[in-house]
């Protein structure tokens, strides 16, 4: 029995690497099959320095002011959360999607939990949340750039309004599945351990203990001040999504070619971000496709000068991604040894 479960859990895992190899690379034939990569590479050659630290500094202050918005998410469970941790945890997420697609954000919660010694689950369930924030706001986002584009975005983008409409039905009923939840949890708690106590007390016991901390997650924005704060910072992190798009413009010299502004890097960087949803590893390849396709289909860039641009702002992300986490986890251990603690990595944060 037990040799079984291993055989089907390594036909799970290969499955499942078979299927994001194949993603990747389809999209990686999709995005470059147009492209002269020696034009893209000598395009990349000739950014200024100055214009990558400058792309590389908004990066991270974007993703601080994650760390921030998520700040005011944990509140109600601890008020004195370190930021360090905060933004050191939003890093690894990403580092880590970068190699495992969608494996960051658990994580994200196990590291975060960990070094601030709270509930793990309660940590994933403020994702989740947060998560849901960050589709409605980028789907919102997506609908002011329909209406900013000067043309008809969705005869440009055939996909678009299909899409639109996907997220908003998933937005409208998850929401709606939270609050019912949130509002019936005892008796969602009693049919946990009516099923679960048939196979064992000691799991239903456990299963109690994670619902009750899953739903302190979800419900973790408790006071209207701090819904506020969510939801201001939530525009500030799409704000700096798009500044940092505008500025990627600008290491090509791209406003000198064609007639581009910053509402046309929010156009770019709302389209572009459905690329990184679709399960490749930090956007690989879907990235790129997207990114090329809107640079030349609604702003009329060559294909090299396109695929300059997202092999060159993908690369800068990744490196960035995975650069920090290596470094975030080596600083955090190296305090927590001075302090007497117990150093944290990839295995150790599953332990209890």
């Amino acid at each position: 029995m037990t040799s079984d479960k291993i055989n089907n859990n390594q036909l799970t895992k290969f499955v499942s690497l078979f299927f994001t190899l194949l993603l990747t690379v389809v999209f990686l034939f999709i995005a470059f099959r147009n492209v002269d990569l020696k034009k893209s590479l000598q395009l990349i050659s000739q950014t200024s320095l100055v214009g990558v630290l400058f792309y590389l500094v908004v990066f991270f202050i974007s993703h601080f002011a994650r760390a921030i918005r998520w700040k005011y998410m944990l509140l109600s469970i601890k008020k004195d959360v370190s930021l360090n941790h905060l933004f050191g945890s939003v890093m690894v997420s990403y580092g880590v999607s970068c190699i495992i697609p969608r494996a960051g954000e658990i994580y994200r919660a196990l590291f975060l939990g960990k070094w601030e010694n709270i509930s793990r689950s309660t940590v994933l369930g403020t994702i989740v949340v947060e998560r849901i924030i960050d589709i409605t706001i980028f789907a919102f986002a997506s609908l002011v750039s329909v209406s900013l584009y000067t043309g008809n975005l969705y005869k440009e983008i055939t996909w678009l309004k299909t899409s639109l409409i996907i997220g908003f039905a998933f937005i409208f009923f998850t929401i709606v599945f939270l609050i019912i939840l949130i509002q019936n949890q005892e008796r969602f708690r009693k049919w946990i351990i009516f099923f679960s106590n048939k196979i064992s007390p000691k799991l239903a016991n456990k299963l109690n203990m994670l619902f009750d901390t899953l739903i302190e997650g979800f419900s973790s924005i408790k006071k209207s001040k701090h819904f506020i704060a969510v939801i201001l910072w939530s525009f500030i992190i799409i704000f700096l999504y798009a500044l940092n798009t505008y500025v990627g413009f600008y290491m090509f010299d791209m406003h000198d070619q064609k007639d581009i502004n910053f509402i046309s890097a929010w156009i770019f960087m709302t389209i572009s971000s459905f690329g990184v949803l679709i399960p490749t590893p930090g956007g690989t390849g879907s990235y790129h496709a997207i990114a090329i396709f809107v640079l030349t289909r609604i702003y009329h860039f060559s294909y090299d000068v396109g695929a300059a641009y997202a092999i060159l702002t993908h690369f800068l992300s990744y490196f960035a991604f995975v650069t920090s986490t290596l470094l975030i986890i080596y600083f955090f251990n190296r305090q927590r040894n001075n302090k007497g603690l117990p150093k944290e990595n990839f295995i150790s944060v599953f332990k209890d």
